[in-house]
């Protein structure tokens, strides 16, 4: 596993977004995505740091995400964490590709 650093991006659409200072990690975009809407992102859009494409264009992922509150799903929880946790929902709307960031 290797692990890929995921910059949020603020705007409406992709081609006249820019980069934010909010970076989630991790293998794939779907699981930045999922810590990114465990902290309250509702729609947003990604770009890998450091990765082009072969034909000098950068990837955005655009996702929906929310959390939905459940209880805890194993017997053996721990004192301080309570009976109710996040869990968050994502869902990728489509992949944009632009030129420039």
């Amino acid at each position: 596993m290797v692990k890929k650093y995921y910059i949020i991006r603020s705007g409406k659409s992709p081609e006249n977004s820019k980069d934010t200072e909010h970076v989630f990690t991790g293998s794939s975009p779907r699981q930045a995505a999922l810590k990114a809407a465990k902290r309250g992102f509702a729609a947003f859009m990604f770009r890998e740091r450091g990765k082009r494409n072969a034909d000098n264009t950068y990837t955005i992922h655009i996702f929906k995400g929310s959390v939905k509150w459940v209880n805890y799903p194993r017997e053996n929880r721990p004192s301080w964490l309570p009976e109710k946790v996040r869990m968050p929902v994502v869902k990728k709307e489509r992949t944009v590709r632009i030129k420039e960031i």
